[in-house]
């Protein structure tokens, strides 16, 4: 009965979030038109870029086939702009952002070397289950203190809380991911899910996890931004012998 109520909740949340999002700009009829008119993409070059998408579903990608989560999208993306990505995929279905703290070390102490970016979306389970804002502040704050001490770049992929959490909750809540972002000098796009919101078609039946088409809407207006915050020396040409 707990895990039909968290559900119900959850759905009727995502519902709200996609009604007060109709003002949204329309997605582009098709990505493949757009690439047509793209300058041809140079080739994948130059030592392997390891980044860690740290995360809960919307990275874990239920309801996909293996390959469209968006961590499998975004290295696809970046390695067409001709980053040797490799994307680490650390998203967990229903982590909160307690969770993600827990697992942090494990994860990056799996790894041979640091990361050159870790990309952190953690917060909605929180949100969903009407957790305590100043809990997902600090949880957050956390991590991002752990790899601020391990000089490990960050990209914050920020939430917003749903309108039927009431005005209270989202006064405490929206101005979480902004404002860490500032004290830890981390990338930030301000609402990660900005692309299929307003959007039902672009969304699963649970109204809650992108489609597959929503994916690719989220890696083409979050992977330049991705871009920005991954060292030069990640995004550089090698240097000729």
């Amino acid at each position: 009965m707990k895990w039909k109520r968290a559900r119900l909740v959850a759905s009727g949340a995502m519902l709200a979030l996609t009604a007060c999002g109709k003002e949204a700009p329309q997605p582009q009829a098709s990505a493949a038109v757009a690439e047509a008119h793209e300058p041809a993409l140079p080739p994948v070059m130059g030592e392997e870029v390891k980044i860690v998408a740290l995360g809960d579903s919307l990275f874990a990608g239920p309801g996909l086939d293996p390959g469209q989560n968006y961590p499998s999208r975004l290295e696809a993306a970046l390695r067409a702009r001709g980053v040797n990505a490799r994307i680490m995929n650390a998203g967990v279905s229903g982590d909160t952002t307690a969770d993600g703290l827990q697992r942090l070390d494990f994860t990056l102490n799996s790894l041979p070397k640091s990361p050159a970016l870790v990309i952190i979306s953690l917060g909605g389970n929180d949100m969903l289950r009407g957790l305590p804002p100043e809990q997902t502040r600090a949880n957050l704050d956390a991590i991002l203190e752990r790899l601020g001490g391990r000089k490990v770049p960050t990209l914050l992929l920020g939430m917003v809380a749903a309108p039927n959490l009431g005005a209270d909750y989202a006064k405490a809540f929206n101005p979480i991911y902004p404002a860490l972002a500032k004290k830890h000098g981390a990338g930030l796009v301000p609402f990660f899910l900005q692309s299929v919101v307003g959007h039902p078609e672009l969304v699963q039946a649970d109204h809650i996890h992108p489609t597959a088409p929503g994916v690719e809407l989220l890696v083409r207006d979050t992977v330049s931004q991705v871009v920005k915050e991954l060292p030069a020396t990640s995004t550089a040409p090698p240097s000729p012998h």
